[in-house]
This record gives C-alpha cells, structure tokens and sequence, in this order.
C-alpha cells in the first residue's frame, strides 16, 4: 500500500532561495535514485511565504524509509538546519 507524506518546513526569512536550490537539488537525488519515491514535489504556500509542503508518495514503508537513510537525504537534512525555524512537522498518510 502507497504511503504519502505531508512535510511542513518553515524557513527563517531572506532564506528562501538557498532552501530552494538545496530543495531543487534533493529533488532530483530522490526521483533519479529511488525508485520507491513516486512523487516527491516541494511547494509553497500561498497564505506565508516563508512556510513549505513537501508533497511525497511512496510505493511502501520500506520505500519510505530507505529515503530517510540516503546519504543524499541525510546530507540535505544537515544544510537546512541553518535555513528552517524549527524542525518539520511530518504528517504520515495511507493510500485509500
């Protein structure tokens, strides 16, 4: 059954840029190398600019957290730190 994952990042202002191509670049680690991650999009909202969804959909748990043990992924982790308000809120969903 396909997991999907709702993340809720809030960037610390004159940082959205940086987040961004940091973001870009995660992006295309993650569709290029798992094959288990089968949509995994960032956006921002519309009502604050400074608060983003990453919208993920995976094709198992397993899928899931593979991509949370990337080197890829865990390096990204690493650089946001100096760019977020506080850690992401993560909502985890099933497939219906």
């Amino acid at each position: 059954m396909a997991i999907g994952v709702i993340a809720t990042i809030t960037i610390r202002k004159g940082k959205n840029a940086e987040f961004e191509q940091l973001f870009t670049g995660l992006t295309e680690q993650v569709l290029a190398n798992e094959p288990g991650a089968i949509f995994y999009a960032l956006h921002r909202t519309k009502s604050d600019s400074q608060v983003y969804k990453v919208l993920e959909q995976y094709a198992s748990q397993d899928a899931l957290k593979a991509h949370g043990q990337t080197a890829y992924f865990l390096a990204a982790s690493k650089k946001m730190g100096a760019l977020v308000t506080a850690a992401p809120d993560i909502e985890v969903l099933e497939a219906v």
